[in-house]
Parts: C-alpha cells; sequence; structure tokens
C-alpha cells in the first residue's frame, strides 16, 4: 500500500513538473532573444579613416570585428559594405545608442609606460579573454593577454625595464588598465589581476581584443532594423513545431502503447525546460539554433526508442515487465550515453572553434542533448514506475517484439555501396555543370558571396509584409528572379534596406526608375552599396576547422570506448557520404548556399553519429555472445535486424518534425529544411547500409594483412634440417 501510494505522489509531482516548465516556458517565450532573422536588432556602421584600405586591412578589421560583436550575441554579422565601410548587425539588440556604448569606437590601442613611450600596440596582441581564478577560496577576475612572436619580444623587454611600475593599456587616448608589472614575463603570456568582476574583466578583455585593429574606424550611422523573415515566420514555425510534436505524440503512443504515454509527458517536460532554459541562457535564437532543437528532439524520441525497443525484446523473452524495464534501461544505457555524449563533444568543439551561427547551434544542441538525457533516462522511467506501480503490470500495455528475422544486410553491401557511389559522384558531375553555367561549383546566397544592398527612403511606412509582395517583386524582375532578396525595415522610419545579388550599372538605373514610377520615391532617396559576404573567408575557415576537430575527437572517443579503431574509420566514413549526399542535393538542385548551410551540415552530422553508434553498440553486444567473433557476418546482420525499426521509427518521428516546418514555414524556412530532409534520410541508409557492413569490410582487410604478414614471416624464417643418427 505504502508503495503505491509512493508511486502515486510521485506521479502527481511528475505531471506538475510537466505542466509546471510548459507553463513557464510558454509564459517566457515571448522573452526568448530572437535573431536579425526573427526579431531584427541594431545595425551600426564604421567607416575607416583610411580611404584607400587594402583588402588584407579590412579583412583582418571584419573578422576581429565579428569576435568582439560575438559577446553581444553569437549569432551577430560582420559584412563589408563598399570599399571602406563595415557594418555590424547585432540580433536582439533595440537601443543602438547603448550598443555603440558598450561596442565603444574601435581605434588604436597602446602599452605605453610612465613617460609615455609607446611599448607596445595592439597589432602585437594575440588574445584577450577574461578569466576566473580560485586562490585560498577567494574569487579572483582577471584578463589572460598573450602576444605574437615579435610582440612577445617586445613585452619581454617592457616588463623587464619597468618591473614595480605600472604599464598603461591606452585605448584611443584613455587608460583601460594600468597593471602594475610584478616581474619580467618572457613568455609571452601574461596576466592582468585585480578585476572587480567578471564583466569588467570580459570588458577590457574585448576592448584589447578590439582596438588591436589595422584600421581605425568611425561611426558613420547606427539604426535598429526590422526582422527579415517577420512575425509570419514565428507564427508559422511555432504551428509546425506543435503540429510535429503532437504527431510525434501520436506515433509514440502508437507504436510504444504505454512506454509512449510516458516518452510523451517527457517530451512535453523536455519542450517546457528547453525553453526556460534559453531564457535563463539568454541565448539568441535563430534558423541554425533551430536546427539544434531539432537534433536535439530527435534524440530524446531516439532515446525512448531504443529503451522501448529494449523492453519489447526483454518481453518477447518471458521476462516479467518489471524485469524488463529494469533490463532494457541496463542494456541500452550504453547505446544512449555513447551517442549523447559524442554530439556532446562536437557541441562542445563547435561552440569553442566556431563563430557566428556556428556558435548558436552548438548552444542549443548542447542544452538540449543534457535536457533530453535528464527526460528519457529519469523522467520516462519515472513514469513507467508509476504506471507499474499503480497496477499496469500486463506485458499487452508495454508491447512484445518477437525475435527480429535475419537480413543479409553484409551481402548487399556491395550495392548500397555502388548506389551511393553513384549519388555522391553526380554531385561532382552537378558542380562541374554549375561551374559552366553560373561560375560557382554551388548557388551561393549573400551571406557567402555577398550582393548589393539598396537603401530606399519611401513616402510612407509599409509593413514588412507589404514591402515583400510590392516592393520585393521589383527586384526580383529586375535580377531575373533572383531567390537570395532579402528585406528589413529602420525602425520608427520610412527607410528599407534590400539585399540582392550584386547589382550592374544597369540594372541600378533601370531598378531606381521602376521603383520611382511605382512607389513615386525620389531617385536622389534611393543608395546603393556592394557589401560582402557576412560569412567571411576566417568564418568559413573556423567552421571547417570546428567541423574537422569535432569528427577527430568524436573519432577518438569512439575508438576508446569500442577499444577498436575500426569502428571509429566506419562511423567517419558514414558521416563523409551523409555530408557529400547532402551537398550533392545542394549541387543539383541548385539550393542557395548561405549561412544555413553549415549549420544543416552540422546537423546532420550530429543526428547520423548518433544512429550509427546505437549499431554499433549492439555488434559490440554481439561479439561478446559465446561464438559471436567467429562469425562476424552473422553478429553484423543481427546487429542492424535487431535495431532496423529502431531507425525506422526515429528517423521517422524526427523527419515528421521538420516536415511540419517545410510544410507550414515561409520561403527561407523550407529552403533551411528541404537540405535537413535529405540529412536524415542520407543518415538512416548510411547507418543501416553502410557503417556496420564497411566496420565488417574493416575487419576482413586487417584480417588479410595479417595472415598475409604471417605468411610473409614464415616464409623468411631459415628452414630447419635435420640430420640422421649415426648407429
Amino acid at each position: 500500500m505504502k508503495r503505491k501510494s509512493r508511486a502515486f505522489l510521485l506521479l502527481l509531482i511528475l505531471l506538475f513538473a510537466t505542466a509546471g516548465f510548459c507553463f513557464l516556458g510558454y509564459r517566457g517565450a515571448p522573452t526568448i532573444r530572437l535573431g536579425l532573422d526573427l526579431n531584427g536588432g541594431v545595425s551600426i556602421t564604421y567607416q575607416t579613416d583610411e580611404p584607400n584600405p587594402t583588402a588584407e586591412q579590412m579583412s583582418d578589421t571584419r573578422y576581429k570585428l565579428q569576435l568582439k560583436a560575438q559577446s553581444y550575441s553569437t549569432e551577430a554579422q560582420v559584412y563589408q559594405e563598399g570599399a571602406n565601410r563595415i557594418n555590424i548587425d547585432i540580433p536582439g539588440a533595440t537601443d543602438a545608442n547603448e550598443i555603440l556604448k558598450e561596442l565603444g569606437e574601435p581605434g588604436s590601442l597602446q602599452f605605453k609606460d610612465q613617460s609615455g613611450n609607446v611599448l607596445l600596440t595592439g597589432d602585437d596582441v594575440k588574445t584577450a579573454s577574461p578569466a576566473m581564478t580560485n586562490q585560498n577560496n577567494n574569487k579572483e577576475y582577471i584578463i589572460r593577454l598573450a602576444f605574437k612572436e615579435e610582440g612577445a619580444k617586445k613585452f619581454a623587454q617592457a616588463t623587464s625595464d619597468n618591473v614595480g611600475k605600472p604599464l598603461y593599456i591606452v585605448y584611443n587616448g584613455k587608460t583601460i588598465s594600468a597593471p602594475t608589472v610584478q616581474e619580467a614575463i618572457t613568455g609571452g603570456e601574461a596576466s592582468i589581476t585585480g578585476m572587480d568582476s567578471y564583466e569588467k574583466a570580459s570588458t577590457i578583455a574585448s576592448t584589447i581584443r578590439i582596438g588591436a585593429l589595422p584600421l581605425k574606424l568611425t561611426e558613420l550611422r547606427s539604426n535598429v532594423i526590422g526582422a527579415t523573415l517577420g512575425q509570419e515566420a514565428i507564427t508559422s514555425s511555432l504551428k509546425a513545431a506543435a503540429i510535429g510534436l503532437s504527431l510525434v505524440m501520436l506515433f509514440m503512443l502508437i507504436f510504444y502503447l504505454l512506454p509512449g504515454l510516458s516518452a510523451s509527458f517527457a517530451l512535453l517536460m523536455y519542450v517546457g525546460l528547453e525553453m526556460v532554459l534559453l531564457q535563463a541562457f539568454e541565448v539568441t535564437l535563430t534558423l541554425p539554433g533551430i536546427a539544434g532543437i531539432i537534433l536535439s528532439i530527435g534524440m530524446a524520441v531516439d532515446a525512448n526508442v531504443i529503451i522501448f525497443t529494449r523492453i519489447k525484446e526483454e518481453l518477447g523473452q518471458g521476462n516479467t515487465v518489471e524485469k524488463a524495464i529494469k533490463a532494457g534501461y541496463s542494456k541500452a544505457l550504453s547505446a544512449i550515453l555513447d551517442g549523447n555524449i559524442t554530439t556532446l563533444i562536437a557541441a562542445a568543439v563547435l561552440y569553442l572553434r566556431g563563430s557566428g551561427t556556428v556558435k548558436g547551434f552548438a548552444t542549443t544542441l548542447a542544452i538540449g542533448i543534457v535536457v533530453s538525457l535528464i527526460t528519457a533516462l529519469f523522467v520516462t522511467r519515472g513514469f513507467m514506475w508509476c504506471f507499474l506501480t499503480l497496477g499496469a503490470s500486463s506485458p499487452k500495455l508495454y508491447g512484445i517484439k518477437k525475435p527480429a528475422k535475419l537480413i543479409d544486410f553484409v551481402g548487399m553491401r556491395k550495392v548500397a555501396y555502388l548506389l551511393s557511389a553513384v549519388l555522391i559522384l553526380s554531385g561532382f558531375v552537378a558542380m562541374g555543370m554549375n561551374k559552366r553555367s553560373i561560375g560557382n561549383l554551388f548557388n551561393y546566397d549573400l551571406d557567402f558571396k555577398g550582393g548589393s544592398s539598396t537603401n530606399i527612403t519611401l513616402n510612407e511606412d509599409l509593413p514588412l509584409d507589404q514591402i515583400d509582395k510590392e516592393l520585393v517583386p521589383v527586384f526580383t524582375a529586375v535580377t531575373g528572379g533572383d531567390s537570395s532578396t532579402q528585406a528589413s525595415k529602420v525602425a520608427g522610419t520610412n527607410e528599407v534596406i534590400i539585399k540582392t545579388r550584386t547589382l550592374t550599372t544597369d540594372e541600378r538605373t533601370e531598378l531606381y526608375k521602376d521603383i520611382a514610377e511605382k512607389f513615386s520615391v525620389d531617385e536622389q532617396k534611393i543608395t546603393t552599396e556592394n557589401i560582402s559576404g557576412a560569412v567571411s573567408l576566417e568564418m568559413k575557415r573556423d567552421a571547417a576547422w570546428a567541423l574537422l576537430i569535432a569528427i577527430l575527437f568524436m573519432l577518438i572517443y569512439i575508438w576508446v570506448r569500442f577499444k577498436d579503431l575500426k569502428f571509429a574509420s566506419a562511423s567517419v566514413a558514414a558521416l563523409a557520404h551523409d555530408v557529400l549526399v547532402t551537398i550533392t542535393f545542394y549541387a543539383v538542385f541548385r539550393w542557395a548556399v548561405g549561412s544555413t548551410f553549415i549549420a544543416c551540415v552540422l546537423t546532420i552530422v550530429g543526428y547520423s553519429i548518433n544512429a550509427t553508434i546505437v549499431i554499433f553498440d549492439r555488434i559490440r553486444e554481439n561479439l561478446n555472445e559465446p561464438g559471436g567473433r567467429k562469425n562476424l557476418r552473422d553478429s553484423v546482420n543481427m546487429a542492424v535486424s535487431e535495431t532496423l525499426t529502431r531507425s525506422i521509427n526515429t528517423s521517422l518521428t524526427t523527419f515528421i518534425t521538420v516536415l511540419m516546418l517545410f510544410l507550414f514555414g515561409v520561403s527561407s524556412i523550407r529552403d533551411f529544411t528541404m537540405p535537413l530532409m535529405v540529412g536524415i534520410v542520407s543518415g538512416a541508409w548510411s547507418s543501416v547500409m553502410i557503417a556496420g557492413p564497411l566496420w565488417y569490410d574493416f575487419v576482413q582487410l586487417a584480417e588479410k594483412r595479417r595472415e598475409k604478414a604471417a605468411a610473409e614471416q614464415r616464409a623468411q624464417q631459415p628452414k630447419q634440417k635435420t640430420k640422421k643418427k649415426k648407429g
């Protein structure tokens, strides 16, 4: 009786907690910081004091401003406008003056002695970052400095000459810090101590970073701009999310019965808790961030599917419901932890090494993974324990899975390899055709290749929806139907900013004439500047390195956990397959490659590795069975066959969520979800048809090499001669 009372009490607590988190998430949803594409923000334009800066100077300045702007929002964008202007878009901000005050005027940074002699400049600084130390249980806030090779030599000399004296860090003529030199520092790294707070340390550190610019900048203008997607995008996305979540819950109820009901409650708690944490961590949410949430929802469902499949198998073997639940969670734990930890490692690397959209994606993904683990391993199990204790002990309520029919996936591997190879090769052919027809391998969006920014002062303040319907078509008509055209408004004014591909002189003339005729606008109130891509060369490089390092760490983790490099190699090969397949669709259908392309690729990598690990975990389990290693082919086939239902169901539930966004979202969201759907299908295919069989081939190849080496070694050994004994 006491056991049932405790179960009833726990059930009430879990239900109230679920309702509470959903309520808090719903109430706080309007306070979640949205990116420029969803909610607008502050746009600031700087102009260089140098009238003719070099391309290298502008590129370096843009990149360092990007690092500074990201301290306000990970989704901040920095791009070049014209020959000597740099524009910074900071999402979620509404007070341009406050941002300008905090951002400061980028300019010169100098290190001086007491006599005013310049010892170093900002060009000598490599990095500056805030940190916190704990000395004798006392928190101390510091700034860590690192200098370039030549700067390290200058700093060593400066500290040697000024021991016991202050060094003045001067920014645009104003001293921002004057730390006293304790000793000569020759290693090229130093710390500034005595900061009052982490915020102060962060502010000074970012000032030092931005001060290390090759160009001095002056503010030219600042605006508060409106959302580029508008309220319609937010409304449609929320509608799509609600429908998708409802369908996923319905699917879980139909296929997994009572456990599906438990998972549905846990999924509701997951959504509410995710919303609460987005508010608590002040995450700026944009389309790439939404991708991270979609992936983490897929992983939350996947964890439950793995557990429920195991429970069904245990019931099929004749175990009681209680034993089946315990065994199901126990056997599923390694696969769930390995899959989530691997993806979490990737998220951490992407956050530390990436920038812009990559950081936004990594943030929401990391939060989602942690929450999904909690809900799948504890909340769902708590609900199931309550239902079981309160009398739901019939196996029919949980489903019974009969032994899986053995399918010869290894035998089909050559056909699977061939199909994938043909598909990937067609992508390279399409890239070549694109190069000849449009001049690029892909249809690059404005974020990547840049374009033109046209500023129009209308005679009245038109809403963004009307601008999209009436003004944007004028641009698309002139540009030949350019699909990358983006419109935004300057809040509180009649100004509209339209970004398109680069306009020719003739196109500008025609455009100005059409706008003047249709909207009665004075042509003098229309200006156009060429702009660079917001995704700079450095950001692309950062994203590529972040992805490569993330894959390397995932490979190492899988190698260590499975104690076999061949598992790691096969998983990375499957990842490469999924990325190449997705790129093929981008090339063949000429989908726009913009900043969201990076997030799409990262989502696919995270999704695919999780599905592959589940199958590898089952292969490892089968190998430990008696005779498992003697018949590798059957061990692989059985592992894939046993997890086939899980692979299909998980892919289907994630696909449903993305499909709803595609069906009900605005055009830009549909462009974003299309490659995600391709990646989900490709990830399922590679996990089932490629990864396991490829591991089998690697094992066979290694065995043949060992046999060949052994044979060569035997052949090289001198033959022993025997002599006949006399007598």
